[in-house]
């Protein structure tokens, strides 16, 4: 076995475990404003797009099953009609363009910031939201003396709207947004987890905003 091949060997179980060491939840900063009756009095509802060119959509359908899901978990249920329903739900979510963001990750000094492991492994890393753990190569990413690395990539931020009216006089009993900061604008990926944050203690405490962490799929 060549030397190259017996690295390789060695570095894919670390590669395997720094992996599912930094699977991480998904942040957001959930805004809410409440004034809804307790759901033991039987309260119905019908999830409906704010946007009428999302209605019959099958994207959108997907996502009102969750809501409709989540609401249900709370003792709501879901009516056949807005017509039959004491509660109209209105759903909105968007996603914008994408900034890009410039971060600089300082050298570890000595061969360009080798550490334990040698080069191409995961480890720690300043970042402009925090320390984070990413694939590092000093041969192919740094000053090989130990100087400064800057990497440029996109953040995408999304947004998810909830309002929650009462038919019989159209007065607003809730209103929440969800916010997220993330790499990825794909709402398939976005939609279900701002919903989750959404739900996550609700209906939550009038006028406050919190910052929640939904768990990954697997730790939910």
């Amino acid at each position: 076995m060549t030397v190259f091949r017996k690295f390789l060997a060695a570095a894919a179980p670390l590669s395997l475990i720094a992996l599912g060491a930094c699977a991480q939840g998904f942040n957001a900063r959930v805004s809410r404003f409440q004034a809804l009756p307790p759901p033991a009095q039987g309260q119905t509802f019908v999830v409906q797009p704010a946007d009428p060119a999302l209605r019959g959509g099958i994207e959108f359908r997907t996502y009102a099953q969750l809501v409709a899901q989540r609401l249900e978990d709370y003792g709501y249920r879901q009516a056949a009609s807005a017509q039959d329903a004491n509660l109209v739900v209105s759903l909105d979510y968007d996603v914008d363009q994408g900034h890009d963001r410039i971060e600089t990750i300082p050298g570890w000094g000595g061969y360009g910031g080798w550490g334990w492991g040698g080069p191409g492994f995961y480890r720690p890393y300043a970042g402009r939201f925090g320390w984070r753990y990413g694939w590092y190569d000093p041969w192919l990413w740094s000053d090989p003396f130990g100087g400064p690395e800057i990497r440029s990539y996109t953040v995408y931020q999304s947004v998810l709207h909830l309002e929650i009216d009462r038919t019989s006089d159209g007065k607003s009993l809730f209103e929440g947004t969800a916010k997220a900061l993330s790499r990825s604008d794909d709402l398939p990926y976005l939609v279900p987890n701002l919903i989750e944050a959404m739900f996550t203690g609700f209906p939550g405490n009038s006028g406050e905003t919190v910052r929640i962490t939904v768990p990954p799929p697997g730790k939910r």
